[in-house]
């Protein structure tokens, strides 16, 4: 038996970067030696372990034969009698496809090291082809070091448009595409991993809305408002809404009440149709929509009169759910920073709507249940008191001439 490390840590510590997280390829094992050494199996699809005390992954060195379609599509052997280059080279890039033993030797049978030192993302072999996953994997992977000089081959961007024209990233599940979409969003350059799925055709067979709001006049905003999320370390609710943002493309709405009935509008329909299909988690579809129907509204914030301001806040639900409205802000800012970038402050409106929503948090209902109001008037009372203090949170604000 012999044990070693593959795949990030190996890239990682060669780059010169933290490794977070190691994994390990065992040759010449079988199950029945992991177990009676007290790893403990993960799952059926192929032989994964635990180990006891670490809980880190070792798994069997095993190669893949393509047996269907999707990403699933494939069928694993594993033997004692895979070597370590057999399971190395079922690997998607050759900077992924190194191993390092105990002694700190590289075993690099695909040119890792020499793609490392030329900024290179290049497929380990055309069995790349075969998984429509590793399109998504190659964009995240230029999203991660592209700050670095990294860019993918030309002979792998060929297979990646091979691989979009195929038809085969249909077949992915919205679950599985979905957590590469969320890693590569979370990426330092997530602009990045949606031009390269754009250059490729991919963009177009899994988000085909972004990829016509890309091939727009408000595609390269869109990009450089994503590449501003990541300089400011927003969470992956505000890259999501910003990416989607630009698809609410329908004519601002007059005032807020208006704009709480334009839900129809093709851009917020085309914002729930994207939701629909990739799934992602509750908070990132309702921020997506909420920002897709009021980023218009909260630009022209000083415009507005309490009873409209306090729709809006309402919406957002502020007084249970302050920190959605803190996102909402947060893409505004992102969106404003994109237009002018040398002005880190582009959105002056956030500090008014921040402070009005601190303002109708203010106010409590025990005054008023002590003064006797109950039922549908203690509701009445609440919203005129908070009405009264958005009145004067707006006549104390400076407003522009």
């Amino acid at each position: 038996m012999n044990i070693y490390k593959v795949g990030g840590a190996v890239r990682d510590r060669l780059l010169g970067r933290p490794v977070t997280e190691v994994d390990y390829v065992v040759v010449g094992a079988t199950p029945d030696d992991m177990l009676s050494q007290g790893f403990r199996p993960v799952g059926a699809d192929f032989p994964v372990f635990l180990h006891p005390a670490t809980g880190e992954e070792y798994a069997l060195a095993r190669t893949e034969r393509k047996s269907g379609r999707g990403y699933g599509g494939f069928t694993f052997y594993a033997s004692p009698d895979v070597t370590l280059e057999q399971d190395l080279i079922r690997r998607d890039l050759t900077i992924n496809a190194m191993a390092e033993d105990d002694d700190g030797r590289i075993i690099d049978p695909y040119g890792g090291q020499r793609d490392l030192d030329s900024r290179l993302l290049r497929h380990v072999s055309d069995a790349f082809a075969e998984d429509p996953l590793r399109v998504l994997r190659a964009a995240r992977f230029a999203a991660r070091y592209a700050d670095l000089g990294f860019r993918v081959a030309d002979e792998t961007q060929a297979l990646m448009r091979q691989l979009a024209e195929s038809g085969e990233l249909r077949d992915l599940t919205p679950e599985r595409a979905w957590k590469e979409i969320s890693r590569a969003l979370l990426e330092p350059r997530p602009e990045v991993f949606i031009q390269v799925l754009h250059d490729c055709g991919a963009l177009a067979e899994l988000l085909p809305d972004v990829e016509r709001l890309l091939v727009s006049s408000d595609g390269g905003h869109t990009l450089e408002a994503l590449r501003h999320c990541a300089r400011s370390e927003q969470p992956l609710a505000v890259r999501w809404a910003c990416l989607l943002l630009g698809l609410a493309s329908a004519p601002s709405a007059t005032d807020a009440d208006a704009s709480a009935d334009s839900g129809a509008c093709a851009g917020l329909v085309a914002i729930a149709r994207l939701n629909e299909s990739a799934k992602p988690p509750r908070d990132c579809q309702e921020l997506a929509l909420l920002t897709g129907e009021f980023h218009g509204v909260a630009v022209r914030a000083l415009a507005l009169s309490a009873e409209q301001l306090l729709g809006v806040l309402q919406r957002f639900d502020v007084y249970r759910r302050p920190e959605r409205f803190e996102h909402f802000i947060a893409v505004c800012e992102m969106d404003a920073r994109a237009h002018d970038s040398r002005r880190a402050d582009a959105f002056t409106q956030a500090a008014y709507l921040r402070s009005a929503a601190q303002a109708v948090r203010s106010v409590q209902p025990r005054p008023l249940i002590e003064a006797g109001y109950q039922g549908a008037a203690l509701g009445e009372a609440i919203n005129q008191a908070r009405l009264a203090t958005l009145a004067e949170h707006r006549a104390a604000w400076p407003h522009p001439s």
